[in-house]
């Protein structure tokens, strides 16, 4: 070779300062090392996740030898798993990955084993069948290629740069077969990664302050990436507290325990957002069956809308006419010792009401509901029709703000259109999907997805130890 040739990328040193990009790997210095056939990348807790067709490989990358408390999680697919013999002639069975690597201006692709490398001074240890043939090795010195340096871990705009990867994520759901989670099943399978459906009801937990744990059938659950809360209201105390698990052990749940919980209390709910400002019908809530005729008239008297603190899908919701009707629906309701709500009803929405979709704080979809003939109840459930709509944009700002007063990702935000302005009727922190991408035609799964990607943390995190 002419020395023209081996300048910049042509010439690597016994030691090189590397990066890996697509597992989140920005600056490693590695050994380069010809006596070695393979390559080499330092990972613990390695955790094997997905299918036999679509093999992946989850584990931890301490990039910084000096310091432990710097994680980067990695994930990729499995090209094999192969005994590789150490230098001290130790054979151990590893996962083999693929990576493209990057040394100076070159990128490359190469296949790596994963071993356990805290006892080496180096964490990645480049072997003569990943250099390519026009690469010239000098092993009586260092850093031919530019320098890089492990500070870029310590750097917050890191965040912003990370590619996606391949996730491991749990659907909490006891109706793993409906609409919704097919979709989200669907979304993530096709933006490679790993999903399954987890029953709420057959988890149980260990509740440690060392290791905390979420059992299922009789073992502890492997580690999740993201889980997708989808609980029903008949668990929304115990799904609540299965959620509360998953945060504990330091898992991305796409809505938390406390936002969950704030919007499944209809009167906490209307509590806040009210203090934010935000519309909504008039609302009275009170416990002595002799408040009856005060509650009705505060909010102006009947018609009303009687409903129940936790119904859904338009269960537990009446429209008292008139105000005998409705004294007998709130005493029937005290009767039972039900908590209920009492609001006024907004004539000139004409039986129809607007769902408006939030993820990661944008409106992504929005459609008009619209009552079956005979009843004042727009929910699809109850046999709604639906349209797709556009929205005014004080109604999409009220939607996103509402979302983000409740701390949801996820959220459908119910609005009524009245003559003096959008009133919200209720945020529901698990939508169904299936209304929603079939009078928008938008796939709302997938941006469900794209919200998970861009906000998993343990992509890059620093663990106090």
């Amino acid at each position: 070779m002419t020395d023209q040739t081996q300048d910049n990328s042509a010439i690597l040193g016994w030691e090189e300062w590397v990066s890996l990009p697509g597992l989140s790997l920005p600056a490693i210095k590695a050994k380069v090392d010809t006596g070695a056939r393979t390559s080499a990348l330092h990972a613990v807790a390695i955790e094997p996740f997905g299918t036999d067709k679509n093999p992946q490989v989850r584990f931890i990358m301490h990039p910084v030898p000096s310091d432990t408390t710097i994680e980067v999680v990695c994930s990729a697919k499995v090209l094999d798993r192969r005994n590789v013999t150490s230098s001290n002639g130790v054979s151990e069975l590893r996962y083999v990955i693929a990576a493209e690597i990057s040394v100076g201006g070159r990128k490359w692709p190469i296949e790596l084993s994963l071993t356990n490398r805290e006892t080496m001074g180096y964490r990645m240890l480049l072997g003569r069948s990943a250099i390519p043939e026009d690469i010239a090795v000098r092993p009586g010195v260092s850093f031919q290629q530019p320098v890089l340096s492990h500070d870029v871990y310590r750097k917050k705009q890191m965040r912003k740069s990370i590619p996606k990867r391949p996730l491991r994520i749990g659907i909490l759901t006891q109706s793993p077969g409906n609409y919704s989670n097919r979709r989200m099943i669907e979304a993530a399978e096709a933006r490679g990664h790993v999903i399954d459906c987890i029953y709420t009801s057959r988890c149980y937990m260990a509740i440690n302050a060392h290791k905390p744990e979420v059992h299922y059938d009789g073992k502890p659950l492997p580690r999740y990436d993201a889980i997708i809360p989808r609980i029903g209201t008949s668990l929304t105390f115990y799904g609540m507290a299965v959620v509360r698990q998953f945060e504990a052990m330091g898992v991305y749940c796409l809505n938390r325990a406390a936002s969950i919980g704030a919007s499944r209390d209809k009167l906490l709910a209307h509590q806040v957002l009210s203090q934010h400002g935000l519309g909504m019908p008039t609302t009275a809530f009170a416990k002595s069956s002799d408040d009856t005729k005060g509650i009705l008239d505060l909010v102006g008297g009947a018609p009303v809308v009687v409903k129940l603190l936790e119904s859904t899908q338009g269960k537990g919701v009446v429209l008292a006419d008139n105000r005998k009707g409705a004294s007998a629906i709130v005493d029937a309701f005290r009767g039972l010792k039900a908590h209920f709500l009492v609001q006024e009803f907004v004539k000139e929405a004409n039986g129809s009401d607007l769902r408006c979709f939030v993820v990661d704080g944008k409106v992504v979809g929005a459609m008009m509901r619209t009552a079956a003939e005979g009843d004042f109840r727009s929910n699809v459930h109850q046999g709604g029709s639906v349209k797709k709509v556009r929205l005014t944009k004080e109604e999409r700002r009220t939607a996103i703000k509402a979302a983000k007063i409740l701390k949801l990702s996820v959220a459908g935000v119910d609005i009524l259109r009245s003559n003096d302005g959008p009133k919200i009727l209720e945020v529901n922190s698990s939508p169904g999907l299936e209304g929603i991408e079939k009078a928008t035609g938008k796939d709302i799964a997938a941006e469900i997805l794209s919200c998970i990607e861009n906000n998993v943390p343990t992509v890059f995190r620093t663990v106090k130890r």
